[in-house]
């Protein structure tokens, strides 16, 4: 097993020659695409991996130099396509790793045949002729609640971003791979996520992209979608679903897999 694998604790199922790459947000692990994996590996080469920092990581390989913006990550992403000889694969990224794919796909344009997002945002605080959804002064008050009492916080966290009932599964599966997180480096992961600007990116994205996005969602507006949709280099397209919350493939899998699948199987230009 090599160095790469073993710390993303990466697994490919299926076998097909289309491969097909899951990649989770911030807060979860690769558990979140449990109800999409089934419909896929007949058809597909299915590889899932855990971010690093996330709680079923090891923590001692979470390098805070190396995390301390998004390009660490989508070299890990092009790290394993290379570690497992993948030419070139559908990209599904939720929350963060949709712009982790992106960032890999502008590097490596050739190890991707299109980007299939998820609540995908490229900046989260408002700014002039931009709404992002936050303000400064909310995301220092999220950031001391973080500090001053992890666990509290997770518990109230994890309700207001999946949205819905309070004793939903996706809410209690939400808080469990949270809290699995070491609270110093869901910390770093949150304010390197809230407070990067992604924007200047986006011209230059040269894979075709599916924006598929919850109508309401705590941590991205419904208006994101559409300026992703505006500003991507390449050909997009944007399907909002009647979904609501963030985590909408835990909270509502029934609605979003068929979404998923549809997005997955064809291309735009189709």
């Amino acid at each position: 097993m090599g160095i790469v694998e073993e710390a993303h604790n990466v697994k490919i199922i299926g076998s097909d020659e289309q491969t097909v790459v899951l990649a989770h947000g911030f807060g979860t692990d690769q558990s979140v695409w449990k109800h999409l994996v089934p419909h896929l590996v007949d058809e597909y080469k299915v590889i899932l991996f855990d971010n690093m920092g996330a709680g079923t990581t090891n923590p001692d390989y979470f390098d805070f130099e190396r995390y301390s913006s998004l390009e660490g990550y989508a070299y890990d992403v092009i790290a394993i396509l290379e570690e497992f000889g993948v030419s070139s694969c559908i990209y599904v990224g939720h929350s963060v790793s949709a712009m982790i794919g992106a960032i890999a796909s502008i590097a490596r344009p050739d190890l991707f045949t299109k980007l299939v997002t998820i609540s995908a945002s490229p900046r989260y605080l408002n700014d002039s002729e931009y709404y992002g959804g936050f303000e400064q002064e909310d995301l220092n008050q999220l950031f001391e609640a973080i500090k001053s009492n992890y666990r509290a916080w997770c518990s109230g966290f994890a309700p207001l971003v999946v949205g819905g009932d309070m004793d939903s599964v996706a809410i209690q599966e939400f808080s469990r791979t949270l809290f699995n997180m070491r609270p110093d480096i869901a910390l770093s992961v949150l304010q390197i996520i809230f407070l990067s600007d992604l924007r200047h990116l986006l011209p230059h994205v040269s894979v075709p992209c599916h924006i598929i996005q919850s109508m309401k969602d705590l941590a991205v507006p419904v208006v994101v979608s559409e300026y992703l949709h505006q500003n991507i280099g390449a050909q997009s397209i944007v399907e909002v679903m009647s979904t609501e919350g963030h985590l909408p493939q835990l909270s509502s899998p029934d609605v979003v897999i068929p979404v998923l699948l549809r997005h997955i199987h064809h291309d735009i230009s189709v």
